[in-house]
């Protein structure tokens, strides 16, 4: 039975789908099925940066719907060996309840290792019908106070689904840029802020946001890629020391 961890942030802007696409990815090269699904109706971005956008025909809605079974829907990342991705609807009206998230996942979970639900940032209904379906959190931030500020009330709709795990991911990280802002002392100020533990640090590397808008895996000499291996390894249950 695959683990459910809900990807989520306070704003948007964070890196969000960036992050969860790595870390797909690293998962995958730790010899896991995975599965992405994308809870961002009307607003889908996912398929873009696993390069599968020219090949969707279905989407959840469809499975919804009944209008095809699961498989059909579900589109293999060519480019990374055991990714998949099941993409958000087209149109916000065909977003899925929480009611209904709950129930698809039970049943695809018992097909993957590992189920990543990238949904969007701040607590709409998006978030609501992600969190439903998660044993666990990831949320994903910047060292800027605007970022953070929503941290509070996404923990909060969390905690009401009694999702027992919120991590935080600081993502974006520059010690040169944190240092200029000068809005925290360090970052154990920021994890404070953000109110939950730490997951993981991945650095500021424009490579892998190059590499997610073009469709194509984040890996090679990408600075994110060894940040996403070890948060992998810890969502595969490996002690990892944290980057602070």
């Amino acid at each position: 039975m695959g683990k459910v961890t809900v990807i989520t942030s306070g704003k948007g802007g964070t890196g969000k789908s960036t992050v969860t696409a790595g870390l797909g990815a690293a998962l995958a090269r730790r010899g896991n099925r995975v599965l992405i699904i994308d809870c961002d109706a009307g607003m889908r971005g996912i398929d873009l940066m696993l390069g599968v956008s020219g090949e969707l025909v279905f989407d959840i809605a469809d499975i919804v719907g009944g209008n095809c079974p699961p498989a059909s829907a579900i589109y293999p990342c060519k480019t990374v060996p055991e990714l998949y991705i099941l993409p958000a609807p087209q149109n916000v009206r065909d977003e899925i309840s929480p009611f209904i998230m709950k129930q698809l996942v039970s049943v695809l979970k018992k097909y993957y290792d590992h189920i990543l639900i990238d949904c969007p940032a701040g607590i709409g209904s998006g978030t609501t019908a992600a969190a439903a379906a998660a044993d666990r959190a990831a949320l994903v931030a910047n060292t800027e106070p605007l970022t953070l500020r929503g941290c509070d009330k996404v923990r909060q709709l969390l905690s009401d689904y009694s999702i027992p795990e919120i991590r935080l991911i600081i993502n974006r990280f520059s010690e040169k840029s944190f240092k200029k802002l000068n809005a925290f002392p360090d970052l154990d100020a920021v994890i404070d802020k953000a109110g939950a533990r730490l997951l993981g640090i991945v650095p500021e590397d424009p490579v892998s946001a190059g590499l997610a808008q073009k469709g194509l895996p984040i890996e090679g000499k990408s600075k994110a890629v060894p940040a996403f291996d070890r948060i992998a390894a810890r969502l595969d249950g490996i002690h990892v020391p944290l980057d602070l």
